[in-house]
């Protein structure tokens, strides 16, 4: 049977979502707890790769194994298992065709930025220090929406077939002692989100005017765009699937 596993991370620790030679990675500690507790080998499947040091408050991976006897069970003993950066917070039966990567339809990031030196969010988010221009950061993140191609927030060298990306939302917020950037997509190129950030930082201090985001995009140049922000500061925070996917005896 085919399974869903729904969890959490917190990514310092870690050198990414996807397993890499030489390097820890959640993909293979969870594969791992997986394995030992169900007692045959098991790979998982992850709905995307995080950078190092990002971090995932909903993330989702399928695998396949004999049917599961009692999902709370191993729920329950996965945790017990798992370091404490590391969090199973669902498993669901879903349909044998049903595919954690290729079935999502909307992912969310966040990205948590706070203007003081805080020793609570040294390892959770990105400090600046010196003031931002809010509006105006809006201002350019809306014109995100407007443009299909991020070529020039993509990571050098990134083996996709496409530049493609239908963002749908992009916005700065105060949220309590943070600032922070809110964006939805279809789906994301590597490092996109920490380029478009430190794009739009630059706009907040002043280095570049708002509609300054449409030339950098259409020119699909990395080197245009702005530096990207460190990874603490990175959040995957929801994604969404159709509800056919989902075996209906859950």
């Amino acid at each position: 049977m085919r399974y869903f596993i729904r969890f959490a991370y917190f990514g310092k620790a870690y050198h990414g979502w996807q397993n890499q030679p030489n390097a820890i990675t959640v993909q293979e500690v969870l594969e791992k707890a997986l394995s030992t507790l169900l007692r045959q080998p098991v790979e998982v499947v992850g709905a995307g790769r995080t950078d190092a040091g990002v971090h995932a408050k909903e993330m989702y991976a399928h695998f396949d194994v004999d049917q599961v006897a009692n999902r709370e069970e191993l729920i329950y003993r996965l945790n017990a298992y798992l370091p404490e950066a590391i969090a199973i917070q669902d498993l669901v039966a879903v349909k044998s065709d049903a595919h954690a990567r290729f079935d999502a339809t909307e992912r969310t990031y966040e990205y948590w930025l706070v203007q003081e030196k805080n020793p609570f969010y040294s390892d959770f988010a990105h400090c600046i220090l010196q003031p931002l221009d809010v509006k105006a950061m809006n201002k350019a993140a809306n014109y995100l929406l407007s443009h299909t191609d991020f070529e020039s927030f993509s990571k050098s060298n990134s083996d996709v077939k496409t530049f493609n990306c239908d963002v749908r939302r992009a916005i700065w917020e105060m949220k309590e002692d943070k600032l922070v950037f809110t964006i939805v997509a279809d789906r994301f190129l590597r490092n996109m989100v920490r380029a478009v950030v430190g794009t739009l930082l630059d706009v907040g201090l002043g280095k570049m005017e708002p509609e300054r985001i449409n030339d950098i995009i259409e020119s699909r140049d990395r080197s245009k765009a702005g530096v990207s922000v460190p990874a603490k500061g990175l959040y995957l925070t929801a994604i969404s699937y159709p509800k056919n996917i989902f075996d209906e005896q859950n």
